[in-house]
């Protein structure tokens, strides 16, 4: 990547360590400030590159309107090799009186591979919050989680910043309270070759059916799912046996899913011993503007249409116990639910699109369908037929709240 510009008046952060991460190709250099009076404005719908220190906290600015909620998602890039499961980036949004208006801590856990990973964190006008809702200069902070075993050196970033416009007239203020919980029969039939992306903005567009790939260990893959509002997705990712080696890796591969605003709603990772070894994620309700009230990220993170992003990443220790690889791994995809028109939106979001299934997303996602000629009526079908024939589940949002974020499939 290229070194960013040092801003007037303070030092430039040093550069990134190269990685294979592939940042957007519009994506604008800027260098983070080390104090909020230097902090470089981001422009809505705009992505950028940047770089964070292994110590001390890194400002950029926000000049917002009374009326949108604005959402700044920071994807941290750490150099190859392992990390320690604490280590890890927080990104926070506060008024310049520092009111906190949002903050969201990630870290590597069980996985302790070296990969991208997304924080985001907000100024949200529409929710219930009484502060951040005023226009003027907002900051956003990002600091590395370090511990005493966390390598030196600083990691690439990058940033994306979406604002989404606000409702024509208010509608309802809580979430949906039960939705269809019940898991679809899983797919069978023949895989389609999809190789996946290296990061976000070249992430390869997936719809319902199976997918298959290869991934090396070390390696991190970027798939993209469009949703349209009231749609529900299905996804498990699946490790294939291997050729060499033996061992047990307890946390071998991570699977995570970020909303088109890349806000991470869930992740689940799995152990490996050789065989054939599987993730799935948990049923997700149906995309809707009014999930954004729900407290638990799985629920609140489903509110936007547009592309949702399965992050695939196999941990460097597989490379230990099974040799370089790489190893087959297969996606399932099931798309369920029904097509509903959005929110009436008072403007426009931006980027402009960002909360849309283009023509050409559906196109692209249609290529693998599983049973069907590929079209969207098919993919409706075939996610209605997919469902079980036992008793629909509805799960209420209170209980949902106590299921784990972070799971581990125990052998």
């Amino acid at each position: 990547m290229g070194t960013s510009a040092a801003l007037p008046g303070h030092p430039a952060l040093a550069a990134g360590i190269p990685s294979s991460y592939a940042f957007a190709p519009d994506a604008r250099p800027v260098t983070g400030a080390t104090s909020p009076t230097d902090a470089p404005p981001l422009a809505p719908g705009a992505t950028y590159k940047s770089s964070l220190p292994s110590s001390g906290e890194i400002y950029y600015s926000l000049d917002l309107d009374a009326k949108s909620d604005t959402y700044i998602s920071v994807t941290a890039i750490p150099p190859p090799g392992d990390v320690p499961a604490s280590d890890g980036i927080k990104v926070s949004v506060e008024d310049t009186e520092d009111h906190p208006c949002s903050s969201e801590t990630k870290t590597f856990g069980l996985v302790g591979s070296a990969r991208p990973i997304a924080v985001w964190a907000a100024r949200e006008v529409s929710g219930s919050r009484p502060r951040c809702k005023s226009a003027g200069t907002y900051h956003v902070i990002v600091k590395r989680v370090a511990t005493a075993d966390s390598a030196p050196g600083p990691w690439d970033l990058e940033l994306v910043t979406t604002s989404e416009p606000p409702l024509q007239q208010t509608g309802a203020t809580s979430a949906p309270e039960a939705w269809n919980s019940a898991t679809p029969t899983p797919l069978t039939g023949e895989s389609v070759r999809r190789a996946g992306g290296s990061g976000f903005a070249s992430a390869a567009t997936v719809g319902q059916g199976l997918w298959s790939s290869d991934i090396k260990p070390g390696q991190t893959l970027f798939y993209k799912v469009p949703l349209d509002w009231g749609r529900q997705l299905y996804a498990t990712a699946e490790l294939g046996d291997s050729s060499s080696g033996d061992g047990y890796v307890s946390g071998a591969m991570d699977v995570a899913l970020y909303n088109p605003a890349r806000g991470l709603v869930d992740h689940a990772s799995t152990t490996y011993k050789g065989r054939r070894r599987a993730v799935e994620l948990d049923p997700l309700p149906p995309v809707a503007y009014e999930n954004r009230y729900a407290i638990p990220d799985e629920i609140s993170g489903v509110r936007f249409a547009g592309a949702y992003y399965l992050v695939v990443h196999l941990a460097t220790e597989v490379a230990e116990r099974h040799g370089e690889g790489p190893l087959g791994l297969t996606l399932s995809v099931q798309v369920g639910g029904t097509a509903q028109a959005g929110p009436d939106y008072a403007g426009k979001p931006e980027p402009e699109g960002v909360f849309e299934v283009s023509a050409g997303d559906r196109a692209a996602a249609a290529g693998g369908a599983v049973g069907g000629d590929g079209d969207d009526a098919a993919m409706t079908v075939l996610a209605v037929s997919g469902i079980g024939t036992g008793t629909v589940v509805l799960v209420v949002l209170g209980v949902w709240a106590v299921v784990a974020r972070r799971r581990v499939r125990a052998w």
